[in-house]
């Protein structure tokens, strides 16, 4: 929801990422600049005496190379937005979030961010396949969506992330997962009853936060959520979170599960996000502005967000909030609320 931010008053500058740029060691200064490496870059020194007519010539040839990070990673290149479809149901008027399906080809999962606790499945062009209500969620300010592994090796869930909070006043927070239904691309509108969610009650060390982004890591499973603060603030539970079904489990002390602080954005007004299928791309936007990070070798997920920023391409959206990559890493949709949007895709430069 965009209730707390004026988007006529919002600084576009604020989204803009000091990016650093590989220096220059001169021989004389390598002692200096030694300790100002990043760690996890290997250094490799090479000294060679040469004699000359003249005297005595030092040639240092300073070789850097990353081990272990992905700082000097290059930028992936997404091609500019194109429109691919329509959504097609009246009903997605507050479209929070959107998720590729890991289980269905060419299915999308869409949610409104308040009413009935139920998903909307799409085709990547936008038709409506169907409404499938989570038996047992509460509705509370739904407002992004995730698909990804969980507890069952064999099985791809969903992670629907209740974790909006306006006036930042909830003293606790839910993610509610739950099996992936099958799906067809090509099927006729269908009503489902999804059953056996579970509820993980989350909350913040330092108080409570609106946040809009929610994230799940494929190669953890841990659940990220960023803030929507300026600067957003970065929020991991770890795997395993603690469940329960929320209907019927006993939420008693202990049964919560408190995020931890492990990094933040260099800008803010953070309103959804996704991870690639193979846990090497983080992407999250705003209303104005997407970025990617990478994650770096043999490094926990939001270590990347300590790297370099690669800014992506972007259509303006009346109250674009929802991002999400493919199932395959190849490219990413974004779409609006209100009704009728349009569903764009932007694919990775081959």
């Amino acid at each position: 929801m965009i209730d707390n931010v004026s988007v006529k008053g919002y600084n576009r500058g604020a989204l803009d990422a000091t990016e650093s740029r590989p220096k220059t060691i001169r021989a004389n200064s390598v002692s200096r600049n030694i300790e100002k490496l990043r760690p996890g870059v290997a250094l490799m020194l090479i000294y060679e005496k040469r004699r000359v007519i003249s005297g005595c010539a030092a040639v240092v040839i300073l070789i850097l190379f990353g081990v272990g990070s992905a700082r000097g990673a290059e930028c992936p290149k997404f091609q500019a937005g194109k429109k691919v479809g329509t959504i097609e149901y009246r009903s997605i008027n507050e479209a929070s979030g959107i998720a590729a399906s890991r289980k269905n080809k060419g299915v999308l999962w869409v949610h409104n961010d308040d009413g009935m606790p139920r998903l909307y499945a799409v085709s990547s062009e936008g038709k409506h396949l169907g409404i499938y209500n989570i038996v047992g969620a509460r509705m509370q300010d739904w407002e992004d969506i995730a698909t990804g592994p969980g507890p069952d090796p064999n099985v791809d869930y969903i992670y629907i992330g209740a974790i909006g909070d306006n006036r930042a006043r909830r003293r606790s927070v839910f993610v509610y997962r739950v099996a992936e239904p099958v799906v067809d691309a090509n099927q006729q509108k269908t009503v489902v009853a999804v059953r056996g969610v579970e509820a993980i009650e989350l909350t913040y060390p330092d108080g409570a936060r609106d946040a809009e982004t929610l994230m799940i890591d494929p190669l953890t499973r841990d659940l990220y959520i960023i803030t929507k603060e300026k600067p957003g603030k970065v929020y991991r539970a770890a795997y395993p979170q603690t469940a329960f079904a929320e209907a019927t489990a006993d939420k008693s002390a202990g049964s919560k599960t408190t995020l931890e602080y492990v990094g933040s954005l260099p800008w803010g007004t953070a309103t959804g996000g996704d991870i690639s299928a193979d846990g090497q791309m983080i992407i999250v936007r705003n209303y104005f502005a997407a970025s990617v990070w990478l994650r770096p070798k043999d490094e926990a997920l939001w270590k990347g967000f300590e790297g370099k920023e690669c800014k992506v391409p972007l259509i303006f959206e009346p109250q674009g909030e929802a991002i999400c990559f493919d199932s395959e890493g190849k490219g990413y949709f974004t779409t609006s609320e209100n009704r009728h949007q349009p569903i764009y895709y932007y694919p990775i430069k081959q």
